[in-house]
């Protein structure tokens, strides 16, 4: 049986004009490699070892090129452009690959790399999906305070970003914790903030408060620097003025501009902060 999608081991069963055809060994099914990558000095009978994918006619074909991403894998794909029926994703074959619009999650824009995995639809085709976290697992080893690496597979602004951690594992940047704009396909570095009863993972982007605060301070310092030295938020600011403009909470901001006010380096007020 031929699994599209996936690597196979197929033997050559004879060769025409456009190129030889394989088959399994015991099989009459056969599928075309194209004459340009059939391997030098190839012969009735060896064996070859193909990926297998739809052409731009819809037919089956093999090729010895290696794709970036296999059926049930997970992979970080290229947009080379989208259109109204979806994305197309570089995927290391001469066809792009389809990422429908239904399988989107959030506008996409060319260039951009977006975590997708790859199934076969219902016409029997080849497409992406952004829809990666059932592929995820909520039994990691990671425990509180632990730091992460992962990359955004979705963001929903009224729950968070959901991270898949180490390509493998749930996690979710709460929304009280973004203090950047994050989209699909972001790779980021957090800290466990908590395990859930559930597995999954709770995350920041942003240090513990003590280890934080000298790149708070720094941020602020450099605002300061490329306002001419003030900054229209004080110790009475909202705090999401604060967010906006320094992208850190109004604690973290309290803590941090307390830290420059004890080195002399500033002066504190309700609607604003100056250089000294």
């Amino acid at each position: 049986m031929m699994h599209l999608g996936k690597y196979q081991t197929l033997v050559i069963d004879h060769f025409a004009s456009a190129g030889a055809y394989l088959k399994e060994s015991g099989g009459a099914e056969t599928v075309l490699l194209p004459g340009k990558e059939i391997p030098e000095g190839a012969q009735i009978g060896d064996l070859l070892t193909v990926f297998l994918y739809k052409d731009s006619e819809d037919r089956l074909i093999a090729t010895t090129a290696k794709p970036k991403i296999m059926v049930g894998e997970m992979a970080l794909l290229t947009v080379k452009q989208t259109s109204p029926i979806g994305a197309f994703l570089d995927w290391g074959l001469s066809k792009d690959l389809l990422l429908p619009f239904k399988e989107t999650k959030g506008e996409l824009k060319p260039g951009q790399q977006v975590l997708v995995t790859l199934y076969v639809d219902k016409s029997a085709r080849l497409a992406a999906s952004m829809r990666v976290d059932k592929l995820l697992s909520a039994e990691s080893h990671y425990q509180d305070g632990d730091q992460v690496q992962g990359i955004v597979y979705a963001v929903k602004e009224e729950i968070g970003a959901f991270v898949a951690v180490d390509g493998r594992y749930y996690g979710l940047i709460p929304r009280q914790e973004l203090y950047e704009r994050l989209k699909p396909g972001d790779t980021v570095s957090a800290r466990v903030l908590k395990r859930r009863p559930d597995g999954k993972l709770n995350l920041s982007p942003r240090k513990k408060a003590y280890a934080q605060l000298g790149e708070d301070a720094a941020v602020i310092w450099q605002h300061l620097e490329e306002t001419g030295g003030i900054l229209g938020v004080g110790d009475k600011s909202d705090a999401a003025l604060i967010k906006a403009e320094l992208s850190m909470s109004k604690n973290a901001f309290k803590r941090a501009a307390g830290h420059l006010m004890k080195e002399g380096k500033i002066r504190v007020y309700d609607d604003r902060i100056e250089r000294t």
